[in-house]
């Protein structure tokens, strides 16, 4: 029996974040459910880029709330953003990225593990 690969995704992801997802401070990336976000699935790869840098990791689960406010209230807010964001700042920079028209499509909580 043969298994087949992981699935391999890749995103852009801004220099901050990237950083935070390099040093595993930051273990979930929110993203709105846009058509290749919803073809993810726990166990692929995702590949970031920020400019020169890339950094693959893998995804351990998908979680999906109607709006970041709901997201926020369930998930770990200290494995979101940068240390010692407080929930509004963490709010404040998803709607800064998202428009509510954006926000409309889903929030997901892509939850990530890093090899380093």
């Amino acid at each position: 029996m043969t298994t087949q690969p992981p699935t391999q995704h890749a995103l852009n992801l801004r220099k901050p974040y990237f950083d935070l997802i390099a040093t595993g401070s930051k273990t979930i990336e929110i993203r709105v459910g846009y058509p290749k976000i919803r073809k993810m699935a726990a166990g692929d790869n995702l590949r970031f880029t920020s400019g020169d840098h890339t950094l693959t990791t893998r995804i351990t689960a998908l979680n999906e709330y109607k709006s970041f406010e709901a997201m926020l209230d369930a998930e770990d807010n200290t494995a979101i953003g940068e240390p010692g964001m407080t929930r509004d700042q963490l709010l404040a920079a998803c709607r800064d990225i998202y428009p509510p028209e954006k926000e409309a499509l889903g929030v997901i909580a892509i939850h990530l593990q890093t090899d380093t």
